[in-house]
């Protein structure tokens, strides 16, 4: 769904100045640029800003996001070019084992959110702000906030929620110079009030408060909202109504962009606590979790055969006059096992 750019600042001004104003929508953008090396001249690209993220929505271009925890997987995410990483409390699960996300802390969040900085050089980075470490004052909100920014090297924070609470929070952010990410539908922090990871807007009622809470967040400040776990149809009423980009995820076609976890679109995990929690939203774009089983096995296979490591993974001998040396300083040392076990060793 294409957006309507042609109002965009009109009503975003008054609320959202504070952000679009400063740092992040500054500097020019450049997708490519030529860079002179000693191999000659190689395409690199630019950094991506809430400026480019702000074009490519006024463009009616698709975003892309996908949900990380690290810094190997940060480096694909960036090699591939995707416009948005998410250090999601989804970690709680993926990467820590819990069942939901309301254990993680902001020090494990920060953590995670070190990792995949040093690894994503070139994509927007947002660090979600976890359960437990700002609803209890707006000190605590933007002292966790900033930590995000300030220690976990992203570049805006994630929000989840509506209502008086979280519109009062987001523009308390933006007051500070915190860029902000709004999250509806499926809040996954909210958990124990939805009983159970459960879709969203099951009725007219419902769908209708989903879109006047979208609009409020996008006059509270956010610059992009995440909905999740939503019927099409909703999707392209939010969508509609307002002039921040939507990213869906479980939420159809009907947005301005779509987000995915790392190891649920590889396919990463196959043990039965993930396949628990895998949504059946995701499609798989591959199935590296077998590829790493099999792996597994055929490596437990080649150590129990004695296969591996053999003289191609034994890269590192002594030379013959050394190795006759050391056998004569083991014997007269009176470690004769020792010099029995060199004598008889291949390599």
């Amino acid at each position: 769904m294409l957006p309507k750019p042609s109002n965009f600042y009109s009503r975003l001004k008054s609320s959202t100045n504070t952000i679009f104003g400063r740092a992040h929508f500054l500097c020019s953008f450049k997708p490519k640029y030529a860079c002179r090396n000693l191999y000659g001249t190689a395409e690199q690209t630019e950094k991506t800003t809430l400026k480019l993220i702000r074009e490519k929505y006024e463009q009616g271009r698709a975003l892309t996001a996908v949900t990380a925890y690290d810094y190997s997987s940060a480096t694909h995410v960036d090699l591939a070019d995707i416009d948005i990483l998410l250090v999601g409390d989804s970690a709680s699960m993926v990467i820590h084992g819990h069942d939901t996300t309301l254990p993680i802390t902001l020090e494990e969040m920060l953590v995670h959110c070190r990792s995949v900085a040093r690894g994503a050089k070139n994509t927007f980075l947002v660090g979600d702000i976890p359960f437990g470490s700002y609803e209890s004052s707006d000190e605590n909100l933007l002292k966790s906030a900033i930590r995000i920014l300030k220690e976990g090297g992203m570049h805006a924070v994630k929000l989840e929620g509506s209502g008086y609470c979280r519109v009062s929070a987001v523009r308390k952010l933006n007051q500070a110079g915190v860029a902000v990410m709004g999250h509806i539908g499926l809040t996954p922090q909210s958990v124990s009030l939805f009983g159970g990871f459960r879709p969203q807007a099951n009725n007219a009622r419902a769908a209708v408060k989903l879109v006047e809470q979208a609009i409020e967040l996008q006059d509270a400040g956010c610059f992009s909202i995440v909905l999740e776990c939503l019927p099409d149809c909703v999707s392209a009423a939010i969508t509609s109504s307002v002039n921040v980009p939507t990213i869906g995820i479980g939420a159809g076609s009907n947005t301005n962009g779509q987000i995915l976890v790392y190891h649920d679109l590889l396919g990463f995990l196959q043990h039965p606590h993930h396949a628990k929690v895998t949504p059946k939203f995701c499609k798989q774009y591959a199935q590296v979790g077998k590829v790493i089983n099999d792996a597994m096995i055929h490596f437990k296979h080649d150590v129990a055969t004695g296969i591996f490591p053999g003289a191609l993974f034994s890269p590192y001998i002594l030379k013959h006059h050394e190795r006759e040396i050391f056998v004569e300083l083991l014997k007269k040392s009176g470690y004769f096992d020792a010099a029995s076990g060199v004598e008889a060793s291949q390599f």
